[in-house]
């Protein structure tokens, strides 16, 4: 789809059409295009759980304080973000290493100056930019949906105790908002709400 067409048409949906599946294999294509989402120093704190399982979203469901719209999706993706991504970054460069792009001395380096950076900022930081980074992220999920003829909602309408026990979130990973995606029920939308206009936003200096 032309971007510009894109923008205008993605809404976030309140309802969807039930009955509608969304496969692995669809999400796999959508996910493919979130992979190249900007991320701080290429270390990618966004991890999703793409929930398609019925039983398992109706658990949502609940923990969402019973939305409708958790239950008429086709499913239920929670963003989460690695608070500690910056323990993966010789991981993460090692292709580089092997391709010579970087060498050796050059990986170690890079290790080090990645841990400095976000421990000596602390923990309060690495939650800021872990959310940060994972919403850059989930922005890039929801274009690359709608690209591909997927409605959906970002939601942080939910309890987040609830959902990180449902989901067996570890203590490392922030839960960012959860997006449910499926076919629009479009008779059952509302009008786009007022969007300032670009100067009452933005500060030209």
């Amino acid at each position: 789809m032309e971007f510009a067409k894109l923008i205008e048409k993605r809404r976030s949906a309140n309802n969807f059409i039930e009955g509608v599946a969304v496969t692995p294999q669809d999400l796999k294509l959508i996910f493919d295009d979130v992979k190249l989402a900007p991320s701080a120093f290429n270390l990618q704190h966004a991890e999703y759980i793409a929930v398609l399982d019925q039983e398992l979203k109706e658990q949502l469901r609940e923990a969402a304080y019973g939305q409708y719209k958790v239950h008429s999706a086709a499913g239920a993706i929670v963003v989460t973000a690695d608070r500690y991504a910056y323990k993966q970054t010789a991981r993460l460069n090692e292709g580089l290493k092997n391709l010579g792009v970087i060498n050796d001395c050059q990986l170690t380096q890079l290790v080090e100056d990645n841990a400095a950076f976000y421990e000596e900022r602390g923990e309060e930081f690495m939650k800021e930019d872990a959310i940060r980074n994972a919403s850059l992220s989930a922005m890039l999920f929801i274009l690359a949906a709608k690209n591909r003829g997927w409605d959906t909602c970002p939601m942080i309408g939910f309890d987040q105790q609830k959902v990180r026990e449902i989901l067996s979130i570890p203590s490392t990973h922030e839960i960012v908002m959860m997006i449910t995606i499926g076919k629009e029920k479009e008779q059952s939308r509302n009008l786009r709400g007022y969007r300032k206009p670009v100067d009452e936003f933005v500060t030209f200096i």
